[in-house]
């Protein structure tokens, strides 16, 4: 009789774990599932580019080049921290430094964000700094980019036809105000890209120049690519 209720309690003990187990993959299941459905609600909608918080052993951003000299741009270009804050620091550049590394689809991500901060910009500065996006090249594979200027003089909006060898320059900021302070564009480089070129670029950008201005001391802080 023992014998007989032990079989029947263990019987039923296993079909109470079947049940649960049952109960504890549904729920799993419905967790997974709304966990799955948040991930995608929660889509990037942008992309960092370059923080500068990976410097090489010169203090150089790290996959970043010279557009001439190797030697000239280590003693101008370099990484500095503010608290927990990383960011390039230019002082009297003479010379583009650029990466090829950044890729990203610039129809997907057309506008490009970065901050910049005017420090020292004497009298007779022309300009304070510029960055150029590249999001195609031509048939020779030279860069196709569009210079986003920082102007001392010239008013925002001026424009300058590029070249075969120059590269068509936009005036989106003028003036050496606010001075010390970190400023933020945000500009739409695929719209801007088709208005310059007539047609459409590279299905991905093909990087990134930043050029700081003769005599100028300019800090260039992060970038980054956004859906809007």
């Amino acid at each position: 009789m023992n014998i007989m209720r032990r079989t029947r309690r263990g019987l039923w003990l296993n079909g109470l774990s079947v049940v649960m187990l049952f109960v504890w993959m549904a729920i799993g299941t419905v967790v997974g599932g709304a966990s799955i459905a948040y991930a995608q609600s929660s889509a990037i909608d942008s992309l960092v580019l370059e923080d500068f918080s990976k410097p090489n052993e010169k203090g150089f951003p790290q996959n970043w080049e010279a557009q001439r000299s190797t030697v000239t741009a280590h003693e101008t270009y370099s990484i500095q921290e503010e608290g927990e804050q990383a960011f390039l620091s230019a002082k009297n550049a003479n010379q583009r430094v650029y990466t090829k590394e950044f890729s990203w689809d610039p129809k997907k991500y057309p506008v490009l964000s970065w901050r910049w901060r005017a420090r020292v910009v004497p009298e007779n500065a022309e300009f304070i700094a510029a960055v150029y996006p590249s999001l195609d090249v031509d048939l020779m594979f030279i860069p196709v980019n569009t210079k986003y200027l920082w102007s001392v003089k010239l008013p925002v909006g001026t424009m300058k036809e590029g070249g075969m060898f120059s590269s068509t320059e936009i005036v989106i900021r003028s003036g050496a105000q606010p001075l010390g302070e970190w400023v933020e564009e945000r500009i739409n480089v695929y719209e801007s890209f088709l208005e310059i070129h007539n047609h459409e670029p590279a299905d991905k950008a093909w990087g990134i120049s930043l050029l700081g201005g003769p005599g100028v001391e300019v800090d260039f802080g992060s970038i980054q690519v956004h859906e809007r």
